[in-house]
């Protein structure tokens, strides 16, 4: 299968990014260098292509309650122009991908998936479907953008954006607006840590967009985001990454996201099964860690308990821009889950000494 380019293909290279593979898709990893872009996201402002995101719409009457039964939080609670973060979950009770869910109506919903994730959540929702209702997968009409940092709205104000959106955009709202002639919505949304918005738009205005904004951003600090910065941004603000930390191998309730979970809702995918692994007690969680000794943690490494066995398995890990030291998450038994407990981990043969701290390893200043 040929790989995918997204529509700003052409303008990364031209702006010198390394590119690789990536989920189908030829994306930038790095365009300055990771360290100096995860900075540029944490002190100002900084521009990426997530435009490889798998986007599904559904519609017709009754949407909103028919997606609601694929997903684990409560999509009925919400109000129009409203999203929310949520897993979908199979049978077992295991994730098959983790969601945002855009209400736009009662009968129009926006779901965006992992572009890993695209076929199967796609084929997921469409083997689902009851008359009435109309899944599409609408991916290639869709073009995104994550403008996100600290400076965020100075640099969507500078490229002539909505004023009014700083105040009146809320956390996980979208508007329709405009930008310089550019119909889009804008998503009070991001995967970093930081302040920031997301950009839906048509793919033939998304080189258009992009441009504009690192024009207009250069006297805000703006970058160019490759994945590199990406990953290690959302590494220090604990958002799990599908394939990584979680997969269908895990349940939300181990993973730290029973907060998504509601219980309280009559019925959704995969309930029978999470009340039964709640009622019988974790086995195991997702945590925390810190390297204390010389080393760097990454996925599948083996945690090891203080005899040297084997406990448990780096999900994440590498070296943090913003805290000077490197981290991890992992699964480990419960036991050995608490703040504070010793662990190693395996570092290709040698046993590096580290321990369990509190989540998420960064928070932004409010």
């Amino acid at each position: 299968m040929d790989t995918l380019k997204t529509p700003l293909h052409a303008d990364h290279l031209r702006l010198g990014a390394k590119m690789v593979p990536f989920a189908g898709y030829e994306m930038p990893i790095q365009y300055s260098g990771i360290s100096a872009e995860h900075q540029a996201v944490r002190t100002a402002a900084g521009l990426f292509d997530v435009s490889h995101m798998g986007e599904l719409e559904v519609k017709g009457p009754g949407a909103v309650a028919w997606v609601d039964r694929l997903i684990t939080n409560d999509l009925g609670r919400l109000a129009d122009n409203k999203a929310l973060y949520t897993c979908a979950c199979n049978e077992r009770g295991t994730i098959l991908d983790d969601l945002i869910v855009y209400r736009k109506s009662a009968d129009d919903v926006l779901v965006v998936c992992n572009a890993s994730n695209r076929e199967k959540i796609a084929a997921h929702f469409l083997g689902r479907q009851k008359p009435g209702v109309s899944v599409r997968d609408a991916s290639d009409d869709y073009a995104l953008l994550a403008l996100q940092g600290p400076r965020a709205f100075d640099v969507w104000e500078a490229a002539g954006g909505d004023r009014a959106l700083r105040a009146s955009l809320r956390s996980f709202q979208f508007a329709r607006t405009n930008l310089a002639g550019t119909e889009l919505t804008i998503a009070r949304t991001g995967y970093t840590g930081e302040d920031g918005v997301e950009l839906f738009l048509a793919p033939d205005r998304a080189s258009s967009v992009w441009n504009r904004l690192l024009e207009a951003g250069k006297a805000q600090g703006l970058s160019p985001i490759g994945l590199g910065a990406r990953d290690t941004l959302r590494l220090e603000a604990k958002l799990a990454l599908y394939g990584n930390d979680i997969d269908e191998t895990t349940n939300p309730l181990e993973a730290g996201l029973a907060w998504v979970v509601k219980f309280e809702k009559p019925d959704f995918l995969g309930k029978a099964a999470l009340h039964e692994i709640r009622a019988s007690g974790l086995t195991r969680k997702l945590i925390g860690f810190e390297m204390t000794g010389r080393g760097v943690g990454r996925h599948g490494y083996p945690l090891l308990d203080s005899s040297g066995a084997a406990v448990g398995v780096c999900t994440s890990g590498g070296p943090s821009p913003t805290l000077g030291k490197a981290i991890g998450l992992g699964f480990l038994p419960c036991a050995l889950a608490e703040v504070g407990t010793p662990i190693d981990v395996d570092c290709r043969g040698k046993a590096v000494p580290a321990r369990v701290v509190p989540t998420p390893f960064y928070r932004r200043p409010r």
